[in-house]
């Protein structure tokens, strides 16, 4: 035994992001995933580039970014469920899975014979995690979801950007389809309790996850500030609705973030500001006053931050334990001595590209700690070796299914 899931096998029909970040996630723990995708095309990730890995040369390998990003740990099967011979593959995979993740729209794959009902038929034990952009029932679930329309849909970009009025002010979507990332996090929650319940039970189950309801499940703080109110939040740009001040400020050399989240951290910033008498001002003496007089106190603020270099201000306050900190662009963040520390990019052998840098796993299991076993897969690499280890297939019946399409 190694990882904490070495013992559970995942059959992953998905692709894009939702699915195919949960089942990187359950691989990292360990977890056997088999990537069944489309003969000759594939994930449609593959191909969703510039930019693309380069070789040691400098040369394109045709491998998309996108796709290296949510990928390894995984065996790619090409195997073509339009076929008959293709659909009994996938469902004698799926009696010695324990686990079946999948994103078709509603309905898709009952007409291969492979929804739940006739899944559980052949492995009554079986997990079988459905994501789609609406759910299984309701009036929109027939629709096809997509991160950037939940986003919208689903209150997120009513709450980014800046304020209407101002430059560049408007709704604005995150800067990564955070909608499917989150997606993709609650499914492997719900896989791992699901197989939990089968440990007690001997029973698997079927889970429903919709990008729409994860969606406004995270809109957290906010969701709530509306519900007890019943008024709609506005964009704030990076200014928090309920902390004050909770922004980026401007420095001498570019911007900082200032994070306060308690009336002590305010006082020790006035001090190092030279201006205590911020803090001691009624309106702005704790983070209530500070909110609801936000207007007249975040100018005098920029002010005083406006008077030293980002790395100054770190320095001073970072010793005040009052949080603020840079604002990175990506080569910043790699470079980090903390990022460095913590071994944030590793790298795993490619065989087109000598290696490739991915990034590494938050998860710190003591026990059981994440490992790196694969890069992301070339299309089809696995297939030979799954069927001929997974279902006992030999040469000529693999031969067979490829003179058939069928692989």
């Amino acid at each position: 035994m190694s990882g904490a899931l070495s013992h559970i096998r995942v059959l992953d029909l998905s692709r894009i992001l939702a699915g195919p970040w949960a089942s990187q996630l359950l691989g990292d723990l360990g977890a056997d995933v088999i990537k069944v995708e489309r003969p000759g095309s594939g994930d449609d990730t593959r191909g969703w580039g510039p930019p693309f890995l380069k070789d040691e040369t400098g040369q394109d390998t045709g491998v998309a970014a996108y796709y290296l990003g949510t990928n390894r740990n995984k065996r790619s099967v090409t195997i073509d469920i339009t076929r008959p011979e293709g659909q009994e593959l996938v469902r004698r995979l799926a009696a010695e899975s324990d686990v079946f993740l999948e994103n078709f729209k509603l309905g898709g794959l009952a007409q291969y014979g492979l929804d739940y009902a006739a899944l559980k038929a052949v492995n009554p034990r079986l997990v079988y995690c459905s994501i789609t952009g609406f759910g299984q029932d309701g009036p929109y679930a027939p629709r096809a979801g997509y991160d950037f329309l939940i986003q919208g849909l689903g209150g997120l970009m009513s709450i980014t950007g800046r304020p209407d009025g101002e430059a560049g002010g408007g709704p604005m979507k995150t800067g990564v389809a955070l909608t499917d990332i989150l997606t993709g996090l609650y499914a492997a929650n719900a896989i791992l309790a699901a197989l939990a319940w089968r440990d007690r039970s001997g029973e698997g189950q079927f889970i429903d996850l919709a990008l729409l309801d994860v969606q406004v499940a995270c809109l957290a703080n906010q969701a709530m500030n509306y519900l007890v109110t019943g008024e709609n939040p506005v964009r704030l740009g990076n200014a928090h609705p309920n902390i004050v001040p909770y922004q980026d400020f401007p420095t001498a050399d570019g911007h900082m973030i200032l994070a306060i989240g308690n009336d002590g951290q305010f006082a020790r910033f006035c001090a190092e500001a030279g201006a205590p008498e911020l803090a001691a001002d009624a309106r702005y003496a704790s983070n209530r006053a500070r909110v609801e007089n936000r207007a007249a106190l975040i100018p005098a603020l920029e002010r005083l931050t406006a008077t030293r270099s980002t790395a100054d201000w770190v320095a001073a306050l970072e010793t005040l334990a009052v949080p603020c900190g840079p604002i990175n662009t990506l080569a910043d963040v790699f470079a980090d001595s903390q990022v460095r520390a913590r071994g944030l990019e590793v790298r795993l052998p490619h065989a087109l590209a000598g290696s490739v840098p991915l990034v590494a796993s938050p998860m710190r299991l003591s026990a059981t700690p994440v490992e790196y076993r694969n890069p992301p897969p070339s299309l089809g690499e696995h297939t030979g070796e799954v069927l001929r280890e997974t279902l006992g297939l030999d040469a000529a019946q693999i031969a067979a299914l490829r003179g058939a399409g069928a692989i």
